[in-house]
């Protein structure tokens, strides 16, 4: 005789509990009902919010605001639509970390290395880079805004299509970098040191400080956008683009 839906839950609940109920009924559906390959099933079975910080931690789409995270050895794990807003992650090993479509509001990365990192499609806002190694990271399409790189090593680090209005590089290692097609409005790139070629191709450079740069081995760049850029007498730039009668940022 089948036994009647409302005792078995009730039987259910006794013994587990709530919330471990709600698991098992979770947990029947994807493993009866979500086929093993679905991508839903992998997400549900292999994320675990609530394991410790630690080297391959898959936290992907989990909450982790208001967090201390500082001092730890995080690389290769995988952030992946994870919310990490006021989070400190200052002084942290971050080496081949999945960032990509995270939210990162007013995050401390001070001192941190996050060499190879994905912060693609991330949104990044008020973040602190700051004597952050991240070389070879991605921010590809990533939308950032007054994000902090001062004294951070970026060496090809790519930023193609991304929005970095406002963003500051003083003092940031800079060579072998993409910032083709990224907005770049009233970044301020004054004392970074540039060790190699960055892309500018299509580059939206309006008021962009670069007074004192030397963009000597930058490509891509056009007259358009000099024009529209906060230079000065000490800013060397490409053979094939002229010195602005004025600069933008001339009357201030």
């Amino acid at each position: 005789m089948a036994v009647p839906k409302t005792i078995l839950k009730s039987a259910l609940f006794a013994k587990y509990g709530d919330i471990a109920l709600k698991k098992i009924v979770l947990l029947a559906f994807a493993m009866f009902v979500l086929p093993v390959s679905s991508p839903l099933f992998i997400e549900q079975a292999l994320a675990a919010c609530g394991d410790d910080p630690e080297q391959g931690v898959n936290w992907e789409g989990c909450r982790k605001r208001n967090l201390m995270l500082s001092g730890n050895d995080l690389k290769k794990a995988n952030f992946k639509g994870t919310n990490f807003s006021s989070t400190d992650m200052r002084k942290s090993e971050f080496d081949d970390a999945d960032f990509r479509k995270s939210v990162l509001l007013r995050v401390f990365f001070d001192g941190s290395s996050a060499k190879n990192a994905n912060f693609e499609k991330a949104i990044v806002y008020r973040v602190n880079f700051k004597k952050t190694d991240l070389t070879n990271a991605i921010f590809q399409k990533s939308e950032m805004l007054r994000v902090n790189f001062s004294g951070a090593n970026l060496t090809e680090a790519n930023f193609s299509k991304s929005q970095a209005g406002r963003s500051i590089f003083t003092g940031a290692i800079l060579g072998n970098n993409d910032f083709s097609y990224a907005s770049m409005a009233r970044a301020d790139f004054r004392g970074a040191k540039i060790s190699g070629p960055l892309e500018f191709s299509g580059t939206f450079f309006f008021q962009i400080r670069i007074e004192g740069v030397d963009l000597s081995q930058a490509t891509g760049l056009k007259q358009w956008q000099i024009d529209m850029a906060c230079g000065d007498d000490a800013t060397i730039l490409p053979q094939d683009v002229n010195r602005p009668e004025s600069w933008a940022c001339d009357d201030e």
